[in-house]
């Protein structure tokens, strides 16, 4: 019986490791072809050729969650949008200035009010949202969703294999007659365990440029935006605005609106 455990464990284990090399490699080559675009591809339609603009700095900050947080913030800051500390969107002023603000008020709903969280899960799936991630990777600047979500499942599974080995070893230790089982057998579950806990440790290490929103010219592009030295170009977000879209909602000054966006475990 034993052998079964063990059988199914080194399965486990295996396969969920080979299946994180391979998402490394693919996601590797992804990467490079998207960080590849030639320059004579020119900028997105809608993007300042200067510079990243506030909802593209968010993106590539925290994704779609931060982008629907700075988008919340600075139409509540106009008194257009109403955040309450208890976690609900309320709309005063119906009307969107750009389609992110639109997808916005959609997001909310027709009643007009609507739970943060919701909104911004409403607001992660909305075209305008989708349309500005697309362009971001077609400039090279943020990760292709496949290579994001590829990576983490496989993080996911390893650590998923661990347990299937403490569990296995557990059910031969449960199993064998009167508790007792050979140390010797224990112990070959400890080559598994070993394998898919020091590939999570690695993978979880390592995964980061596969995982974040952007890409290596991503990062660096929010580098030179925001923290060497530039010329503040004319229309650019107030620093309140640009804080909460580097690092989210832990750096406004407001304490209500930090509230607001802090609640229902948001």
């Amino acid at each position: 019986m034993w052998l079964l455990f063990l059988l199914l464990a080194w399965a486990a284990a295996v396969a969920s490791c080979v299946r994180v090399c391979r998402a490394a490699v693919v996601a590797g080559h992804a990467l490079h072809r998207a960080q590849g675009t030639p320059p004579d591809a020119g900028p997105a339609p809608d993007a300042a050729p200067a510079g990243l603009t506030l909802y593209e700095t968010a993106y590539l900050s925290g994704g779609p969650h931060r982008l629907a947080d700075v988008v919340l913030v600075l139409m509540a800051q106009q008194r257009r949008l109403h955040l309450a500390h208890t976690g609900w969107a309320t709309v005063v002023d119906p009307v969107g200035k750009d389609p992110v603000e639109r997808a916005a008020l959609t997001a909310i709903g027709p009643e007009g009010q609507r739970r943060i969280p919701a909104v911004r899960r409403a607001l992660s799936g909305a075209d305008a949202v989708h349309g500005l991630a697309d362009r971001l990777v077609r400039a090279g600047l943020a990760a292709p969703a496949a290579v994001r979500t590829g990576v983490g499942a496989a993080v996911r599974q390893v650590r998923a294999a661990a347990l299937v080995v403490l569990l296995a070893a557990g059910a031969t230790y449960w199993a064998a007659p009167s508790g007792q089982v050979d140390r010797l057998v224990l112990a070959w579950f400890a080559l598994p365990l070993i394998l898919t806990l020091g590939t999570w440790i690695v993978a979880r290490a390592e995964a980061h440029p596969y995982t974040g929103w952007a890409t290596d010219a991503g990062a660096a592009r929010l580098r030179q935006e925001h923290h060497g030295p530039r010329k503040r170009r004319p229309g650019r977000a107030p620093a309140g605005l640009t804080g909460l879209a580097l690092f989210g909602p832990a750096v406004l000054t407001d304490p209500g609106l930090r509230e607001a966006l802090h609640s229902s475990g948001a």
